[in-house]
C-alpha cells in the first residue's frame, strides 16, 4: 500500500528543525532505525539547505514543499521550490580523496545526498525544480 505526505516551510534556515521532526516522526510511523532516519534527515537538510542558500534573492520569502510517498519498498521524497533552476545531478562528485585544501568548494553536501539515497533524479517543470531522492527500504 502506498500513502504520502508532505509539509510546507519557507525558505528559512530557522525551518529545518520542522523537517527533521517530521523525518523523526516519519521514520518512527514505519518503524524505521535511527541509523536510516538520521541518514535521511542529513540527506534532506542538505538538499533543503541548498535551496534556503542559494535558490531565492537574499530576503525574499518563499515556500518549499517535501513531499514523501512511502511504499512497502521505498520512500520517494520530492523537493519543490519556485528557486533559480539547479541540477544538482549535473555537479561532479566531489574527490573526497583529496586534501580538503585541495577540494573545491561546495559539492559535498550533493555526494552526501547521493551517497545516502539510493537515486536522486531532478527536473525543472512549469518554473519549479524538483528533486527526487528515493530511498530503498
Amino acid at each position: 500500500m502506498t500513502s504520502s505526505r508532505e509539509i510546507r516551510i519557507v525558505n528559512d534556515l530557522e525551518e529545518i528543525s520542522r523537517i527533521q521532526e517530521f523525518i523523526e516522526e516519519l521514520g518512527n510511523d514505519l518503524n524505521l532505525s535511527s541509523e536510516t532516519i538520521m541518514n535521511i534527515n542529513l540527506a534532506l537538510e542538505e538538499a533543503v539547505v541548498n535551496v534556503i542558500m542559494y535558490a531565492y534573492p537574499e530576503g525574499e520569502h518563499h515556500e518549499i514543499l517535501l513531499k514523501v510517498t512511502v511504499s512497502p519498498q521505498q520512500l520517494i521524497f520530492l523537493l519543490t521550490d519556485r528557486g533559480q533552476s539547479f541540477d544538482p545531478t549535473q555537479v561532479p562528485d566531489t574527490d573526497i580523496k583529496l586534501p580538503i585544501e585541495e577540494r573545491g568548494i561546495g559539492g559535498l553536501g550533493i555526494f552526501l545526498i547521493r551517497s545516502i539515497m539510493n537515486e536522486v533524479s531532478y527536473m525543472r517543470l512549469k518554473e519549479e525544480n524538483r528533486l527526487i531522492m528515493k530511498k530503498d527500504l
